[in-house]
């Protein structure tokens, strides 16, 4: 692997942080024995900082670990051990973004979160995969084949289903209490298969051209979240039409199957091209698949034009919104949310460092209570469905629900809809809780404001 010049060391740098391409395509890169010793590196300094301490629970079992170890150091530590900190990290990048004074172009190099991806990376190139989670990961052939038989599906894996479920828990170590996405037999590209036409009085008719990124979540599992999307921005006389390739490949990076994910990227920016070419314009519909777009996929594959194109057009759909009431203000009509929303700013709408879109664009209802709760939800892809993870999904989520709750609002929102129902659904379980808000995408909520869903 390629070794980058490392710039001096300044404490209390204003230089913006960057991010190493991933060099996947390096067989050093799967090296696991020095995979470990950069770990070895990386959390010596984490344990002389700490900072970091709050975040999720990788970091309070790496200093667990240390300060129990015979030597209090790291040096006394199994290499072995490392993989308890990998099994708590969700790749949220929240220690990245906004905790590590030592990120790049600081000499110490950290960055925990491409650490762990890597770590996985080369524990799947040896060998080590977990069936299970790859399956769960193939959201398109899982969608597919649930389409014909949605109500089916959604029977079989209802936690009211109680004896399947516990089928479902001791066989594939699916959490018998999670909560798992419900499938439709109309999916968002059936449901817009015909393009909803511009508004002619819409401010921005004429000047607006979009493809909407169902992702595989909407799509499959939240149909009425691109419809939503659609409408709102046919209401802005913007051109607008879904298109859904494939699935960004977030459950396939987070099990370290960067190939794969790579090849994704590849074969999506290459459909998007002539469309981006033609002055259109790509808006993803939740948080993690347009951080997958704008910054993972340049990362791995740095020496691609098409993608860097893609990833330079690519806005999550609250960002895209808020443009286009900066620029042409938006259409009239918009009517209060009574009982006030609580918008949950997600770690990767955080990470795609945009700021609170969500919270800015419904502010822009008149007359509405908009409160913002910016802390993680715990959820993580299948971190918050398998057995094994599932108590600590439910542990960095619980401080989250209280204040959400706390709150008091009607309405609930978040920019991930995976964190939005964990959420949610901790706020059920809560018997303190007095108010148990309607869960809703953001989109959906403006779009009723706008009395057109």
């Amino acid at each position: 692997m390629t070794d980058t010049p490392k710039a001096p060391a300044r404490e209390g740098s204003l230089d913006a942080p960057f991010r190493h391409p991933i060099d996947w395509r390096d067989p050093a890169y799967y090296d696991l024995a020095a995979v470990e010793k950069e770990m070895e590196r990386q959390f010596d300094i984490c344990h002389t900082c700490r900072r970091c301490f709050n975040l999720c629970d990788s970091f309070p079992r790496l200093f667990d670990m240390i300060d129990e170890s015979k030597t209090g150091e790291l040096d006394s530590v199994d290499k072995a051990e490392y993989a308890k900190v990998d099994e708590a990290c969700t790749l949220c990048d929240m220690c990245f973004l906004t905790k590590c004074p030592y990120v790049p172009p600081h000499e110490f190099d950290i960055d925990i979160p491409h650490l762990i991806l890597r770590y996985r990376a080369a524990k799947r190139h040896a060998g080590q995969k977990d069936m299970i989670r790859d399956q769960l990961g193939e959201t398109d052939r899982n969608g597919k084949m649930a389409k014909p038989v949605a109500a089916i599906a959604n029977w079989v894996t209802s936690r009211k289903n109680a004896p399947l479920r516990q089928l479902l828990d001791a066989v594939a170590k699916i959490d018998a209490e999670a909560d798992l996405p419900e499938f439709h037999s109309k999916t968002a590209a059936d449901l817009l298969k015909t393009p909803i036409p511009a508004d002619p009085t819409g401010p921005a008719f004429g000047k607006k051209k979009v493809a909407i990124y169902a992702t595989c979540f909407v799509d499959y599992n939240a149909p009425d979240t691109a419809v939503a999307a659609a409408k709102v921005l046919a209401k802005q006389g913007v051109d607008a039409k879904l298109v859904y390739p494939e699935c960004c490949g977030m459950p396939k990076l987070e099990a370290g199957d960067l190939a794969d994910v790579a090849a994704r990227a590849v074969r999506t920016a290459d459909l998007f091209a002539p469309m981006i070419a033609e002055g259109y314009e790509i808006v993803a519909l939740t948080a993690s698949c347009a951080l997958m777009m704008k910054f993972e996929w340049p990362l791995l594959m740095p020496e691609s034009a098409a993608i860097k194109a893609l990833s330079a057009a690519t806005r999550d759909i609250s960002e895209y919104v808020v443009e286009l009431s900066k620029t042409f203000g938006l259409a009239p009509g918009l009517k209060a949310v009574e009982g006030g929303v609580t918008v949950h700013h997600s770690c990767h709408a955080r990470a795609q460092n945009m700021g609170p879109k969500s919270a800015d664009m419904l502010r822009l209802i008149p007359d509405t209570k908009v409160d913002l709760v910016e802390r993680c939800s715990g959820h993580g892809g299948t971190f918050g469905v398998m057995k094994a993870t599932r108590p600590l999904a439910v542990k960095v989520g619980k401080p989250t629900e209280r204040q959400v709750v706390q709150k008091d609002n009607a309405e609930f929102c978040s920019d991930c809809p995976l964190a939005c129902r964990h959420i949610g659904r901790l706020i059920e379980d809560d018997e303190k809780a007095t108010t148990k808000p309607r869960q809703s995408h953001p989109i959906e909520i403006l779009a009723r404001a706008y009395g057109v869903l």
